[in-house]
């Protein structure tokens, strides 16, 4: 989210909230115990005190006392290692049983995965959302099993957005933007109000994927056409930056720092110190800003003026994935611990610790009728349930991604040509295509 969907404190660890393997060596890749299966997973807290350990200790004990004869050993890894550190140990031949990380298409295409059907019964493969479970599928076959997600909605500051006369003091609908032009008009009150940044637009090599996506969907472009082909360099896409570039970096609307220099940590930062009017951004972020006291609206996109005010864009959605390996030959003891993590109360607990999105219908249900998720919360599932993905079942969407994070942002500086931009990425696209 990120490829990974939470924020990048969680790319720290300290070295005492891994969970040591019992030995990693021989073919087997189980320490010669053919009871124990191993789970290399991603850290999401950012100290010890929020460590995902606590939730892993828990779910693990809970499984092996309702199957004593299996146990789990967990592995916690940073999101800046993860992936890096399971490909090693995959090439190695030496896989995990599991893994949880923001990618699983590499693994898919190299047929090293059990496929869900092989795991999960169908009524548990069939309770995954719709958005997600499309994205976890290979050629109509599900192998990235959806975890934790989230959507992207507009955040905006409402002290500045009162201050500037956008909304009344009072106001209880508070601000309810159509088209982009709802958007820049606000900027520029935000900007005569001597805001620092009346719209913030991390388009740095973070995270630029995410933002550029946003944008695109609101004007009917994105990533991929109709029938799944790479479509980076659109008509529709084009002119979205080139609107940007015309109507909000031109007139100095985004304040001090390129886009192309922006990243989404500073970005999300700013606007937790009140500098940031309008920005796209999380669940997670919301609840960090509110308890800092700021006070956040959130609401979907506007659209393209040319679109209508009556269009509603899908909301951006992320996921992170568990996979399951085949080359220890678990496949019934993996397939019983799945089983046990997908269970509701195991995966809103989960959720709630990190203000994420249960990725199956019945967790949904079951976290919006508690106490842990708010009316705020509740606005990002329902973005969820149409949200578009990444393609992040095309095995090549890793060096796309990573192009679009570098580059994109070159599209709305002073001096860049959208076109010819767009263009570039696109032809580096195709090459990373006919790798795969």
């Amino acid at each position: 989210m990120r490829r990974r969907i939470f924020g990048t404190a969680a790319t720290t660890v300290v070295l005492g909230l891994l969970i040591p393997l019992a030995g990693c060596g021989g073919s087997g890749g189980s320490a010669g115990d053919e009871g124990t299966i191993r789970l290399v997973a991603a850290e999401y807290g950012d100290n010890t005190a929020n460590s995902s350990k606590a939730f892993w200790d828990k779910v693990t004990a809970d499984f092996t006392t309702a199957n004593p004869g299996i146990k789990v050993q967990v592995q916690l890894l940073p999101w800046t290692d993860i992936d890096r550190e399971v490909s090693r140990m995959v090439k190695a031949g030496n896989s995990p049983d599991m893994a949880l990380m923001g990618g699983y298409s590499d693994f898919a295409a190299q047929g090293k995965l059990y496929s869900a059907s092989e795991l999960l019964p169908v009524t548990a493969e069939a309770n995954f959302l719709q958005p997600l479970a499309d994205a976890g599928s290979v050629r109509n076959t599900l192998y990235g099993l959806p975890f934790v997600a989230s959507s992207r909605l507009l955040f905006y500051n409402e002290k500045l957005f009162a201050d500037a006369g956008i909304i009344s003091k009072d106001s209880k609908t508070g601000w309810q933007p159509k088209t982009w032009s709802d958007l820049r008009t606000a900027a520029k009150a935000l900007k005569d109000k001597g805001v620092k940044y009346p719209y913030a637009m991390p388009l740095g090599p973070e995270e630029a994927h995410a933002e550029a996506m946003i944008w695109e969907l609101s004007n009917g472009g994105g990533y991929a056409d109709n029938s799944g082909n790479y479509s980076l360099a659109s008509d529709q896409n084009i002119q979205t930056f080139k609107w940007i570039k015309e109507y909000l970096v031109a007139p100095g609307l985004l304040g001090p720092t390129p886009p192309s220099q922006l990243n989404r940590a500073d970005a999300f930062a700013a606007f937790s110190r009140g500098e940031v009017g309008m920005l796209n951004g999380y669940p997670s972020l919301a609840h960090e800003a509110r308890a800092k006291g700021i006070g956040v609206g959130a609401v979907t996109m506007p659209v393209a003026d040319n679109l209508g005010s009556g269009e509603t864009p899908p909301a951006v959605g992320v996921a992170d994935w568990l996979m399951a390996f085949k080359q220890n030959g678990h496949r019934v003891e993996i397939g019983k611990f799945l089983n046990f993590v997908y269970q509701d109360k195991n995966l809103t607990d989960f959720a709630g610790r990190y203000h994420l999105l249960p990725s199956t219908v019945s967790a949904s249900r079951a976290m919006a009728g508690t106490t842990g998720m708010d009316k705020n919360d509740q606005q990002f599932l329902t973005a969820l349930y149409g949200a578009q993905l990444y393609p992040v079942n095309d095995p090549s969407w890793v060096t796309i991604s990573d192009t679009i994070k570098r580059n994109i942002g070159r599209a709305v500086d002073p001096g860049g040509d959208p076109k010819a931009v767009l263009e570039e990425i696109a032809s580096k696209a195709t090459e990373a295509t006919k790798k795969h």
